[in-house]
């Protein structure tokens, strides 16, 4: 494990192509020709980038089993993502099921200073944006009653907006086509499409038109 954080480290700063073919070689990771990573320090176990993905700079990821970016999806600048590995026993022994990592599909984005908890599996869908800068995705917290930690995953939609400084717990769900307020609290699943949630907790506040155009479009990226 040490080996392996000094060899990151060191790759860190050598150029792009370079670097693409050493974590390629070194570690196993898939890594399109096409997609990017800047000056972070990215090391899952296992690493997928697809097309036209990209990862910004002085991002950290680490502790997780998967990092799982889809084509053209991006992850931006001084994120900071991290789990709980899954070989570690100590802890949550009794969710043998859990998968430690994140999933970023299709013309996604997480742009920029945000905290990703991924000690359980935190799945972002195609065409969201989770957007503006501080929100937190806790997957794990204690259970009070049983004394314990425990995790469960965190599902973000298709066409997806996430305001600023938002906080999503374990279990949230935000269905597709839908909008998460700015400062609003997700700690439950939801179900119904095309709404506005907000508010702490987070309600349905207001119903969205299906033909608006952020719910249509076929690139990720917005000018």
């Amino acid at each position: 494990m040490k080996s392996r954080l000094l060899v990151s480290l060191v790759l860190m700063f050598l150029p792009w192509k370079i670097r693409r073919l050493a974590l390629v070689k070194l570690f196993g990771y898939s890594i399109h020709p096409e997609s990017r990573i800047g000056y972070s320090f990215i090391m899952p176990e296992n690493l997928v980038m697809e097309a036209g993905s990209r990862i910004g700079h002085l991002t950290l990821c680490k502790g997780l089993s998967n990092l799982i970016l889809r084509e053209h999806s991006k992850v931006g600048n001084l994120n900071w993502i991290s789990g709980f590995p899954a070989g570690n026993k100590s802890f949550f022994s009794h969710q043998s099921d859990r998968i430690p990592q994140l999933v970023v599909n299709r013309h996604s984005a997480v742009t920029n200073r945000h905290l990703i908890d991924c000690t359980n599996s935190v799945t972002i869908g195609s065409f969201t944006t989770f957007a503006g800068f501080r929100s937190q995705v806790l997957s794990h917290s204690i259970d009070l009653q049983k004394n314990r930690q425990s995790s469960a995953p965190i599902t973000i939609g298709d066409y997806c907006f996430v305001g600023t400084d938002c906080v999503l717990l374990g279990g949230a769900v935000l269905p597709s086509y839908s909008v998460l307020g700015a400062k609003s609290l997700l700690n439950k699943s939801h179900t119904e499409e095309y709404c506005l949630y907000a508010g702490v907790p987070a309600v349905k506040t207001k119903k969205l038109g299906s033909d608006y155009a952020y719910f249509t479009r076929i690139t990720g990226f917005v000018n």
